[in-house]
């Protein structure tokens, strides 16, 4: 290596001006000609365009923190609506507490860190960070949840199941339907939520399980290893590359990631995921998962890193950013929608002769 390998003329600082940039996708690929996250940002964007211009990638949304209450509900059910995204998995926040809540008809406030959370408990107000959530509202959501649990079969369900069930109830009984919970029940994309009881969801199994206890019946119950072994069976039969766009970290990211350590598991040498983003603010000094760079990942035989980026920056200004300019280029115009649900069955089998008579020559019918 030379000095002028370092120093190449193609690759000096190009300086953002102001007022030249229309719309967001300008603004980010000029983005990419400076340093630091905002570059990052640019080459999430180019990284996940390349993934959604692959007919038949699969591209899967890991979900963790706050985003639908923070206002990023239609960020997300945007990527469902347009057709980028094949499955989702989430915390049960996300899911239940947050979206599910909202297509009930209820909201969230703006509000303040500072507040007196004496008097918020009084007034049965429930904080997260710097808005607000009625916690009367969150007993009708979690006496929902009860219902809906009661008129499901009584057997080990998938949380995959479970939402779904969530989502076709909103598309009956739902008064807001701009979320994204309803919007993957119509698409049929399945959502993964490894740890359901985590949520208001978990009130609802509570009360669930415990009046049919009391009644000698049979209650309805959670399989977290069928939610591992589906989605599994997504990387293995549904798409052998596959891409990840990781909102924040947690169980979502590494559950998503597992996959290809478990086909491995099950006697198949499936890729590693071929693309992968992550937004997140996590430090990986601590070693924890969330902070965990995708290159690390690689060391367990998980993420590729020819087309891996970690962009470092707080979700509600970053994700907005790169979905919208992702929209704005169009991409992933080549892509049909695999409806991928429908070849989930639940015995926790996936239905590889349908799916593969759907598919034709490789891209499943919509």
């Amino acid at each position: 290596m030379e000095k002028s390998d370092f120093l190449n003329p193609d690759r000096a600082i190009r300086h953002l001006e102001p007022g030249e940039h229309r719309g967001i996708d300008a603004l980010l690929r000029a983005m990419g000609g400076t340093s630091f996250q905002a570059r990052n940002l640019a080459r999430a964007a180019d990284i996940l365009e390349r993934a959604l211009s692959e007919p038949d990638c699969l591209v899967v949304l890991c979900l963790a923190g706050s985003l639908v209450s923070a206002g990023l509900k239609r960020v997300i059910a945007s990527l469902i609506e347009e057709d980028l995204v094949d499955a989702v998995v989430s915390t049960g926040a996300n899911v239940v507490d947050q979206d599910f809540f909202e297509g009930l008809g209820f909201r969230h406030y703006q509000g303040s860190p500072s507040a007196d959370d004496d008097l918020l408990r009084e007034l049965r107000i429930d904080r997260i960070y710097d808005h607000y959530i009625d916690e009367d509202e969150l007993r009708v959501c979690d006496e929902t949840m009860t219902r809906l649990l009661d008129g499901l079969e009584a057997r080990p369900h998938s949380s995959r199941e479970i939402v779904r069930a969530m989502g076709e109830y909103l598309r009956v009984e739902g008064k807001d339907h701009t979320g994204f919970v309803e919007a993957c029940a119509r698409k049929e994309v399945p959502v993964f939520v490894p740890a359901l009881s985590d949520s208001s969801a978990g009130f609802g199994f509570v009360l669930h399980q415990h009046r049919r206890r009391l009644e000698g019946q049979d209650p309805v119950s959670l399989d977290t290893a069928r939610d591992f072994l589906e989605l599994s069976y997504l990387k293995m039969h549904a798409a052998r590359e596959s891409a990840l766009l990781m909102v924040g970290g947690g169980v979502p990211k590494n559950f998503a990631q597992d996959t290809v350590v478990a086909a491995e598991v099950l006697g198949d040498e499936v890729p590693m995921h071929k693309y992968a983003v992550q937004l997140t603010v996590a430090d990986e000094r601590d070693g924890a998962l969330s902070g965990s760079t995708l290159r690390e990942a690689a060391s367990w035989g998980k993420v590729s890193t020819t087309f891996e980026q970690m962009v470092y920056g707080e979700a509600t200004v970053t994700f907005p950013l790169l979905v919208c300019a992702l929209l704005e280029r169009r991409a992933g115009t080549a892509r049909r929608p695999r409806r991928l649900g429908r070849y989930l069955r639940p015995d926790g089998g996936f239905d590889l002769e349908a799916y593969r008579a759907a598919s034709g020559a490789g891209v499943p019918a919509g």
